[in-house]
């Protein structure tokens, strides 16, 4: 019986380990920024435009990631977008520890931006590099505790521990980060690869080239322009949830970390069952199954008045979005040539993420306008509803228009 593939593969170990560290550190700011947000300003405009500048690199700097991905040692560039990050958060720190100013959410909107950027860097790169880190046969079960490592450390333990850390003072979640992404640049140095021969061609024809292969394959980019919409949705939903928590649910920071843990476990669920799951009903059923997890979920949420029943459909839209991610990265790691990964990656995920900083925008934007005639509660819980009407909508055309298999 073979070792596991953590026990056998010295890289991916180290891979895997910074892996989840740096998603450690992603868990205390996905709770400490948007809640640093809210001590600053109540306005959920404001609020969704910190949101959106996180995502916002994601349309702006994709497409050169994936080249520079290509072009460069993927394991040093990790590396250094880690040092960069953790920069960046000391930063953040420093303006949660100053003085309340005018103006002082704007500032942490600019630094979201330049983080995000340094995220779409690392995060393009880091999924470039796994095959050449374990063989093809491993990437279910490497990609699948990916995924349950990101879920444990940045949904399930790292919010929770932030909500803590936050009653003792706010900065400390993000000292706390600067030390987990500098740990992980460490693990990411002393991964060993055989070089790896370089594009030698330049940077716009090398994009060309990327982009061609992605238009040529009409089934991936149909399955970035669906990724693409249920992220703008996603994003829209997660952009007001905090205000949501707070005013409809009255959660505290501790209660509402303790609902995105729940979220975590489902996360953690479904990227443990993704692989044998797609193995027992198939790559297209679970695709189904997925869509069909996200529209449930954003509907009790919009209907409901319970932090608990907020929890239990957190937990369904994550164990779908898991075995979604499962199934997909590894169907696009396989699919793709590796020569052309990081590119043709850089550019699925552009569609596909791309989107979050309108959905973030537009989330915020619908509570805003819906607040003056529907009220403060409804306008919050209509993000919500909408999202699951278009998910419906993603399940019809996925049914009629993506063959996986």
């Amino acid at each position: 019986m073979a070792a596991p593939l953590l026990l056998r593969n010295r890289n991916y170990r180290l891979l895997f380990t910074a892996g989840a560290l740096t998603n450690l550190g992603d868990g205390f700011i996905l709770l400490a920024l948007p809640w640093l947000a809210t001590l600053m300003t109540r306005d959920p405009v404001a609020i969704a435009a910190v949101a959106a500048a996180g995502r916002l690199p994601w349309l702006f700097f994709a497409l050169p990631a994936g080249v520079i991905a290509d072009m460069t040692d993927r394991r040093k560039l990790i590396a250094r977008a880690d040092l960069l990050r953790a920069v960046i958060v000391l930063a953040i720190l420093m303006l949660a520890l100053s003085e309340p100013v005018p103006g002082a959410i704007w500032a942490l909107a600019g630094l979201a931006f330049v983080l995000g950027a340094a995220e779409v860097i690392r995060d393009n790169a880091a999924q470039t590099i796994l095959p050449d880190i374990v063989a093809t046969t491993d990437l279910e079960a490497a990609n699948g505790q990916m995924w349950t490592a990101e879920q444990l450390t940045g949904q399930f333990i790292g919010p929770p521990l932030a909500g803590l850390l936050i009653a003792a003072g706010i900065a400390i979640p993000f000292g706390l980060d600067v030390v987990a992404l500098v740990l992980a640049a460490g693990f990411v140095w002393l991964i060993s690869l055989s070089p790896r021969a370089p594009v030698q061609q330049g940077f716009r024809k090398a994009l060309m080239q990327g982009i061609r292969f992605m238009r040529s394959d009409t089934l991936l980019l149909r399955l970035a322009i669906v990724l693409g919409i249920a992220n703008f949705l996603a994003t829209a939903t997660i952009t007001v949830q905090v205000l949501f928590a707070q005013e409809v649910l009255g959660l505290s920071a501790t209660e509402y970390g303790f609902v995105l843990s729940v979220a975590a476990l489902g996360a953690v669920t479904g990227s443990l069952i993704a692989p044998r799951l797609s193995r027992l009903i198939g790559v297209q059923p679970c695709l189904y199954l997925s869509i069909a997890g996200w529209a449930v979920g954003y509907a009790l949420i919009g209907i409901s008045s319970s932090g608990v029943v907020m929890a239990l459909a957190m937990f369904g839209v994550m164990t779908a979005a898991m075995i979604w991610n499962v199934i997909t990265v590894s169907w696009r790691q396989r699919r793709i040539p590796s020569e052309l990964l990081g590119r043709v990656n850089s550019i699925y995920r552009c569609f596909g993420w791309g989107s979050m900083p309108l959905g973030a925008l537009a989330g915020g934007t619908v509570v805003a306008l819906m607040e003056t005639d529907l009220g403060r509660d409804l306008a919050l819980r209509m993000p919500f509803l909408i999202a699951a009407g278009c998910c419906l909508l993603l399940l019809i055309y996925a049914t009629l228009r993506l063959r996986l298999d």
